[in-house]
């Protein structure tokens, strides 16, 4: 049992432990037991509960930790919540994180349980199934709810702790997009487990605090982000909808509006398309008055996404054309920071997959290849899916030959990227290839393609 140097280090900042430990610990068990006696309680507590608390002991009853919470608090002027002593597992709900929170408050509380079930390992979080209700009950109570704002922390942030925030993000979103959600999930997880629930519940400055709920909000987007990237569907879903709110409590629709686009880009690739495109519906309708043209462009083709996949050909064809206007309208640098990668590389790329999912290869084919020639080698990540979609389009087209060539220049792409949606692009144009069984052409293929680490971990 590891010891418990969160609460240590909060017994040491209330004064109750200081170089004669075993008088401290005598101090802080008359405070709880007092504590507890004001509660109508009749226990007492000793020096050696505190020691089995200081050495990891999480105390079974709940009103034990409260009468723990309330004495330090207490002390030090200031509401200290679980996360802050190391109790946030003790009364652990499987459906932590799912609920829209009301207030950034608990916005903070249940990040801290969500991110340390997270580095715990927890079952019932980590490998949990998405809720298909959550995400419409999220969207709905961005729409049309209001959240409030509170704060009780122990420390004043300022403009520089929003820049710190922005600037990891950005570190970790390239090492994502370079090498996977698999490559460094676990470090962003473990920064915002230490820093984020503190940061929230600081006391800031009006504009200080609405900055610090956008930068919060992105960050936690970007752990949602590598949590689906890895297959932690039911994980990246609470993400998500925490970032959500985080967002809307910085009044950043636009923002806001983007995190229920990646949910709806979520939703599609776990084959939930209706819920998908009503997701990108929200997204849309909710930020129809702030006319970035670029944004309903992304929204507009999220929504196509969906409605391929579902063969909808007609209303994927309306979303697209809709896509398309939208996006002639906009201008490089128009819209948020955040926006900015979705150029015409990455159009193309998004029309490349519609076009594949309705069967259209020729289509397909031209604006994958759009995508492929436009690639900067930024995003590596986004260049492997538009090669792999080009490969299964030519495979579509009968191009077997050509098909291979390209497949194996994206196996290349994927040899460094740690994505299990990286396998599954994989895994769908191995499921194209019983077509041409017996071609030479496919044989030779299939053997140099055994030596790449994707292909190995698509076989059967």
């Amino acid at each position: 049992m590891a010891a418990n140097e969160q609460l240590s280090a909060l017994l040491r900042e209330a004064g109750f432990l200081n170089r004669d430990g075993a008088v401290g610990r005598k101090r802080f068990a008359r405070a709880v037991t007092a504590m507890a006696s004001r509660r109508g309680l009749t226990r007492e507590y000793t020096h050696t509960y505190v020691s089995r608390w200081i050495n990891g002991t999480v105390p079974r009853d709940e009103e034990t930790r409260a009468c723990i919470l309330q004495a330090l608090g207490e002390r030090l002027g200031r509401e200290v919540h679980p996360d802050e002593v190391g109790f946030v597992g003790a009364s652990l709900s499987p459906d932590v994180g799912l609920t829209y929170p009301d207030e950034v408050a608990e916005s903070a509380s249940t990040l801290a349980a969500l991110l340390q079930a997270d580095l715990d390992q927890t079952g019932s979080v980590v490998a949990s199934p998405v809720s298909p209700a959550a995400w419409s009950d999220a969207s709905l109570s961005w729409l049309v709810g209001a959240r409030a704002v509170t704060h009780d922390g122990p420390s004043a942030v300022g403009a520089s702790d929003v820049e710190r925030i922005r600037q990891t993000r950005l570190t970790f979103a390239m090492l994502d997009n370079r090498f996977g959600g698999g490559h460094t999930r676990r470090a962003l997880i473990s920064y915002l487990r230490d820093d984020l629930p503190r940061t929230l519940r600081a006391t800031a400055s009006s504009s200080v605090r609405q900055d610090l709920f956008a930068a919060s909000a992105e960050i936690t987007q970007l752990a949602a982000w590598s949590s689906y990237d890895v297959g932690h569907h039911g994980l990246a879903q609470r993400y998500f909808i925490q970032a959500l709110a985080l967002a809307d409590a910085a009044d950043d629709r636009s923002l806001a509006a983007s995190i229920l686009d990646a949910m709806s880009h979520q939703a599609t690739y776990l084959g939930r398309f209706r819920e998908a495109a009503n997701l990108a519906r929200a997204a849309h309708l909710g930020t129809a008055s702030l006319g970035i043209p670029v944004l309903s462009a992304h929204f507009r083709v999220m929504e196509a996404r969906a409605l391929a996949r579902l063969g909808d050909a007609t209303g994927c064809d309306a979303a697209l054309s809709e896509a398309t206007a939208q996006f002639e309208r906009h201008s490089t640098g128009d819209g948020p920071e955040w926006i900015q990668y979705f150029d015409e590389t990455e159009f193309a790329a998004e029309l490349g997959h519609c076009h594949r999912d309705l069967g259209r290869p020729s289509d397909a084919i031209r604006w994958a290849t759009r995508a492929v020639d436009g690639a900067t080698g930024e995003y590596v990540r986004s260049d492997f899916f538009a090669t792999m979609v080009l490969a299964q389009a030519q495979l579509d087209a009968g191009e077997v030959e050509v098909c291979c060539e390209t497949a194996l220049r994206a196996l290349d792409l994927g040899e460094e990227l740690q994505s299990t949606r990286c396998a599954s692009y994989v895994g769908e144009l191995r499921q194209r290839l019983p077509r041409f069984r017996g071609s030479r052409v496919l044989a030779e293929f299939a053997e140099q393609a055994r030596s790449r680490r994707l292909w190995g971990q698509t076989d059967q």
